[in-house]
């Protein structure tokens, strides 16, 4: 070959189709990694509601095993405004008229959502007026006579001792003298517990009163029918199946600080052993736990234990 082919000679003409294919995989994973703008992502346990709100999810399984969850729900218009009048009247310490229009607004709402937020509303205002000396038109007042004691006026007008202790602020219950007056309350409870819900209504003179989570039997095991409240125990000693006693404290005692037990009225068949008692196992409350009682928190029937008198009616519902 002469010099001047060399001088002639081009290389081939060839498009460096390697390197750039390399180039656009590594931009791409540049863009994918660090330049992509990444959409918020949710915790394990959250779900994304029509609000757009995150709410925590509901487990799926067995009802024992799901988890209420309060999704705010907005109200119908006069709903609303009765809730806001109320919240208002109890703003300005007006705690009766408060509860009328809580329990008006109660009856006046459909969505069970809205229900429980009003539930929760009036609740502590119902405790409040019950539990101290606050006047209340279920109240009277009593001009104590000579002979008179804690439990002859709590049995005369259907409340009990711990009632009257705690609302009239008395130190001592024994330390009444003649021409005292007290504040009573004269109001009737009754109960309605729920196996499916796990919940115990109490109502008073047929108005909403408060709810409570209950533990109820394993396997159905909780009787339905009706029932009344036939004794108050503090601290109450558990007798096991195989008739040994716990004593109260005993890690092995199941009742926890309170015990009420129930006797069948009615139609209803005649069961023993059965009542409303605390547990030192909290996390059973709520689900099908028990052996066959309706199980709370000590510090709720500890609660319950102050205004429920002997005689109160307690219906059990699927």
């Amino acid at each position: 070959m002469k010099v001047k082919d060399f001088n002639s000679y081009r290389a081939p003409n060839r498009k460096p189709w390697g390197v750039l294919l390399c180039l656009l995989v590594i931009g791409l994973l540049v863009y994918w990694f660090f330049v992509r703008e990444r959409k918020p992502e949710l915790a394990s346990n959250e779900v994304i509601v029509e609000s757009g709100e995150t709410v925590p999810s509901v487990p799926m399984g067995d009802d024992d095993d799901m988890v209420e969850v309060d999704i705010p729900v907005t109200p119908t218009a006069d709903v609303a405004l009765l809730m806001d009048e109320a919240t208002q009247l109890a703003a300005e310490d007006r705690l009766v008229d408060a509860r009328k229009k809580y329990l008006l607004a109660l009856h006046q709402a459909a969505d069970p959502a809205v229900c429980r937020q009003i539930e929760k509303k009036v609740t502590p205002i119902n405790i409040d007026l019950v539990m101290s000396p606050r006047q209340m038109p279920e109240k009277q007042d009593c001009l104590v006579k000579s002979g008179d004691s804690l439990d002859r006026i709590a049995r005369r007008y259907g409340t009990t001792t711990e009632l009257i202790q705690k609302s009239n602020l008395l130190m001592n219950p024994n330390l009444i003298k003649v021409g005292d007056r007290l504040r009573v309350f004269t109001g009737k409870f009754e109960m309605v517990a729920s196996k499916t819900r796990h919940d115990l209504v109490i109502t008073m003179n047929d108005e909403f009163f408060k709810r409570y989570k209950v533990g109820t039997g394993r396997f159905g095991k909780t009787p339905v029918g009706t029932f009344v409240i036939r004794e108050k125990i503090k601290e109450p000693v558990w007798w096991r199946p195989d008739g040994r006693e716990v004593s109260f404290g005993d890690k092995d005692n199941i009742l926890g600080t309170r015990w009420l037990s129930m006797r069948a009225t009615g139609d209803t068949e005649d069961v023993r052993g059965y009542g409303i008692h605390g547990t030192w196992a909290p996390e059973s409350v709520g689900s099908a736990s028990s052996a066959g009682c309706l199980r709370m928190l000590n510090a709720e029937v500890e609660e319950l234990f102050v205004f429920i008198p002997l005689g109160t009616p307690v219906t059990i519902v699927e």
